[in-house]
C-alpha cells in the first residue's frame, strides 16, 4: 500500500515542532507525496501559534513545489460535550481540520468512558471536522462500537496515527481494535504521521505494518490514492475552487 498524502503535520509554529512550512511541504516533495496538511494545534494547546496565525493561514497557497498544501489545524477537543478551540473567525481559511483530545487542553483529570464517548459523538455531527486524531489514546477510551459507524456515517476519517507507536505506546492496542472495527464497518480511514519535524513526514512503516497485521482493505484508506484523496477532498472541502488549483 503506498500512502499520497501526509494531512497531519506540525510546524515551528506549534513552539514543540522544529520545521517550517516550507521545510515541511519540501519534505513531501523529497517522499513524492501528493499533498500534505499544515495542522498546527489550536490555541489552547500551550505553545500554539495565536489566532492570527489561522487566520492568515489564507495567504499560504495551495500548490508549493507541486505539492497540494492543505491549510489546517489540529483542533483541541475542550470539554467532553465535544466543543473545540477552532475560533469562528478562522473556519473559513481552513481546508483541513483534524480534531484531537490533549490532557494539556481537556480539564477533568480522569474522565469515564461515557464522558469521553459523548465528546466523539459531538465531534462526529461537527461539519467543520474532517479527521479524527488519534483516538486510541488509553485514557481517554471511548466506546468504540457505537462511535465509529457515526464517524463513518458523518464522514469523518478516522487517524492511524504513526506517533502513536512512539510517544503514546499504550494505544497501540486500542488502535488496533479500531482499525479492527473500521474494517469491519466500512468506515474509512487515513494514515498520518502527526510529524514535529520535516525528516519525519511521509514515513508510514509502522501504521503500514499494523494495518498488513489486521488485513485492512486498501480501498478504505482514503489516502492510499490520488483518486480516492481528492474525491474525498470535492465531497468535503472546498480546496479545489482555487483558481491556481484548476
Amino acid at each position: 500500500m503506498n500512502i499520497i498524502a501526509d494531512t497531519h503535520t506540525h510546524t515551528i509554529a506549534s513552539t514543540h515542532a522544529y520545521s517550517t512550512l516550507q521545510e515541511m511541504v519540501h519534505a513531501a516533495f523529497l517522499k513524492k507525496l501528493y499533498a500534505i496538511a499544515i495542522t498546527d494545534h489550536g490555541i489552547t494547546m500551550p505553545g500554539a501559534p495565536g489566532r492570527w496565525y489561522f487566520h492568515n493561514l489564507r495567504i499560504v497557497p495551495h500548490l508549493l513545489e507541486g505539492v497540494l498544501v492543505l491549510r489546517g489545524q489540529e483542533t483541541n477537543i475542550i470539554d467532553f460535550d465535544g466543543n473545540i478551540d477552532l475560533e469562528k473567525d478562522s473556519i473559513s481559511t481552513m481546508d483541513w481540520v483534524v480534531a484531537s483530545i490533549h490532557a494539556e487542553a481537556i480539564p477533568k483529570e480522569r474522565p469515564t468512558v461515557e464522558e469521553v464517548t459523548n465528546a466523539w459523538m459531538n465531534i462526529a455531527k461537527n461539519p467543520h471536522i474532517h479527521v479524527i486524531g488519534h483516538s486510541g489514546t488509553q485514557k481517554y477510551r471511548y466506546d468504540y462500537e457505537s462511535v465509529i459507524p457515526e464517524f463513518g456515517r458523518r464522514g469523518k476519517l478516522v487517524e492511524l496515527n504513526e506517533s502513536s507507536f512512539t510517544g503514546r505506546e499504550s494505544s497501540i492496542p486500542n488502535c488496533k481494535k479500531i482499525m479492527e472495527i473500521c474494517k469491519k464497518r466500512d468506515v474509512p480511514v487515513i494514515v498520518n504521521t502527526d510529524s514535529h519535524f520535516s525528516s519525519l513526514v511521509g514515513c508510514f512503516d509502522r501504521s503500514l505494518a499494523l494495518l498488513k497485521e489486521v488485513d485492512f482493505p486498501e480501498e478504505l484508506v482514503v489516502n492510499s490514492s490520488v483518486e480516492r484523496f481528492q474525491a474525498y477532498l470535492r465531497e468535503y472541502t472546498n480546496v479545489f475552487s482555487d483558481p491556481l488549483l484548476q
